[in-house]
């Protein structure tokens, strides 16, 4: 059976989504340093822990222990806590869907090299997004998609993270676009919106990020 993986890094709980919104019986849930704790919290099972947990006190880190099976590392590595925990669900073989939590606010440093994870692993054909309590983040190589609006996730946005996008074409949005040629450092596609209830988008070359936003 294939599953979704549901990671939880350690970023600030302000900017936490509403984990409980994606429990079901199909996640398992994945523990990344001090984000072991809101997954606890939240009262699901922990299904593997990562981590050097420098930000967690002594009790806490007794109590991760007994909750589940955990991958210790040193606080100096070559990768940080969330590479290791993403590269290990990558390898896994009911692996369907990714969904990385507490990855972005408070340090930027964190947040650009979690984008570039995701630029890492998007030739393995499993789709993962990153998403807090504002955003939904997703990486997309040349293909055509189809999206469909979500309630309360009024805006969405295209930007190009290889040095050019090509014959980016968007249709059943409130601003269409068709076979535009889309540089990096372009904010033309930020802030569209649905006018249907599924839209799609599609590109023949470069590498596009997607992010729905709500105020």
């Amino acid at each position: 059976m294939k599953r979704k993986y549901a990671l939880v890094a350690g970023g600030p709980k302000a900017e936490l989504a509403n984990l409980k919104a994606y429990e079901d019986e199909n996640v398992r849930w994945i523990g990344i340093d001090r984000g072991v704790l809101f997954i606890l919290e939240a009262g699901f099972t922990l299904h593997h822990a990562f981590g050097d947990f420098d930000s967690v006190t002594m009790e806490e880190k007794e109590k991760i222990e007994r909750e589940t099976t955990v991958s210790i590392y040193p606080a100096e590595k070559d990768a940080t806590d969330t590479e290791i925990a993403l590269n290990w669900v990558l390898e896994q073989t009911d692996v369907e869907e990714i969904y990385l939590f507490g990855a972005t606010g408070g340090r930027l440093d964190h947040f650009f090299a979690n984008v570039q994870l995701l630029i890492n692993s998007i030739e393995k054909e499993i789709k993962i997004t990153i998403i807090d309590s504002k955003n939904q983040i997703t990486l997309f190589k040349p293909g055509t998609y189809k999206v469909v609006e979500q309630r309360g996730w009024k805006y969405i946005s295209f930007v190009p993270i290889s040095e050019d996008v090509y014959d980016l074409t968007l249709t059943g949005f409130k601003y269409p676009l068709s076979n535009e040629h889309i540089k990096i450092g372009s904010t033309l596609c930020i802030s569209n919106e649905f006018v249907q209830d599924e839209c799609t988008f599609s590109f023949t070359e470069g590498i596009l990020m997607m992010i729905r936003s709500k105020d």
